[in-house]
């Protein structure tokens, strides 16, 4: 009975340049990076699939359609840099492909971060110092452009170990995650560009525009009512 809402962010940013032991730093001390440009004209939005005269159409239809229009509007004659950033799920990978043909695909580096994890707790106990390390030492390598050592990295030690059952079903996952979305993980060249490379506006957005309002207890919700919802909270935060 549950619906999924499609969350869209758009912003204008500075560029800011960074080294990989830069962004280490900054995992490891839990900070932002100083001196970091602040979005600047951030707009959201958020769409239920829904009928709209008599036609059923996508939420994520809606957004990328909505995010194309904010695209062209600030940036009309194109000389400027588009940068999409989102997790892998190859549905808006497709979207981004029809609707916004020129953006730069970057897949956010915390969901990277997260299924290094998951790779280090297949042979490290969690919270341990061996878990941090491993995770630390791929991560580095990926964001120096070496994702093609750690994919087969972690299919040698799967090998080696000889991981069966549920273990080698997450490492497993996490390879083929890597492998499907390693064109969108060329992080070497977008810290010399200077793009973001996490999606944590978004990923806010999913928690006040959405969650913190829709997902209260004991609520129940028509299409209709939820959609009216969003739409005035998206207004009221932009």
């Amino acid at each position: 009975k549950k619906r999924q809402a499609c969350v869209g962010a758009v912003y204008t940013i500075d560029p800011f340049r960074r080294t990989p032991e830069d962004i280490i730093d900054e995992i490891r001390r839990h900070r932002r990076g100083e001196q970091r440009p602040s979005p600047c004209h951030k707009h959201v939005r958020a769409e239920l699939t829904r009928w709209i005269d008599g036609v059923e159409v996508n939420g994520k239809d809606l957004t990328f359609a909505w995010l194309a229009q904010e695209a062209s509007v600030r940036n009309p004659k194109g000389t400027r840099p588009l940068v999409c950033i989102m997790d892998g799920d190859r549905a808006l990978w497709s979207m981004q492909e029809h609707y916004l043909a020129d953006a730069i695909g970057i897949l956010d580096l915390f969901h990277v971060l997260e299924r290094l994890w998951t790779a280090a707790h297949c042979f490290h106990g969690e919270g341990s110092d061996e878990a941090e390390a491993f995770v630390e030492d791929r991560l580095l390598r990926i964001l120096k452009g070496d994702v093609g050592y750690v994919i087969g990295g972690l299919k040698q030690m799967m090998t080696k170990h000889r991981l069966r059952g549920s273990r080698g079903e997450r490492l497993q996952s996490v390879i083929t995650y890597f492998r499907n979305n390693r064109k969108y993980m060329k992080y070497d060249e977008y810290l010399k560009a200077g793009y973001p490379i996490g999606s944590g506006v978004a990923e806010g957005a999913c928690r006040h525009l959405v969650k913190d309002r829709m997902e209260l207890t004991g609520m129940r919700w028509r299409v209709e009512g939820a959609q009216a919802m969003l739409n005035l909270r998206a207004v009221h935060l932009n």
